[in-house]
């Protein structure tokens, strides 16, 4: 299976695609998506939905996975990032993917074993669970511990199918 991370925002939306095979997972690509500030917000958004979407045809993920939009005290950069945050829903439901979404505390569980780990702690672990990795920012790399998390819930996921509903 082939699963997509995503980082919404409005200045670098990170991206980030793993390959899962049983419990292995395997470096595809990563990047970031690039807006420019002077910029209208249709037109930020729009690269947003643009770019995501070549990135999509590109690599034809089976499913994605998104961080979460967290609350933070400036009113408008929250507004910023929840609307980064829906042209990335949009360019993905265009692919008719499923999306899945997962709490920044999850993620950074999920890759470190700690809830709280800074982004340096994340990139870390990320190049030690995929050692080809060439993530070049903290965005790409958050992104790819997106699809790390969702495959590891995936997979706990599917072992509770196999048995019976059974934890």
């Amino acid at each position: 299976m082939r699963l997509i991370g995503l980082d919404p925002s409005l200045v670098q939306t990170g991206w980030g695609i793993i390959d899962v095979q049983g419990r292995d997972l395997s470096f595809v690509a990563s990047g970031a998506i690039r807006t420019r500030p002077r910029d209208t917000m249709a037109e930020r958004l729009g690269a947003i939905d643009a770019e995501l979407g070549a990135v999509l045809a590109s690599h034809e993920p089976d499913e994605a996975a998104l961080e979460q939009v967290f609350g933070n005290r400036n009113p408008r950069s929250t507004l910023a990032l929840g609307q980064a945050r829906g042209a990335v829903i949009v360019a993905v439901a265009r692919c008719r993917l499923p999306v899945h979404e997962y709490a920044a505390t999850t993620v950074k569980q999920a890759v470190t074993g700690h809830g709280h780990a800074s982004k340096e702690q994340v990139a870390t672990l990320v190049r030690m669970q995929l050692p080809r990795s060439k993530a070049e920012t903290h965005d790409a790399s958050d992104a790819l511990a997106v699809a790390i998390c969702h495959a590891n819930h995936a997979q706990m996921h599917a072992r509770t199918a196999r048995a019976g509903g059974r934890s």
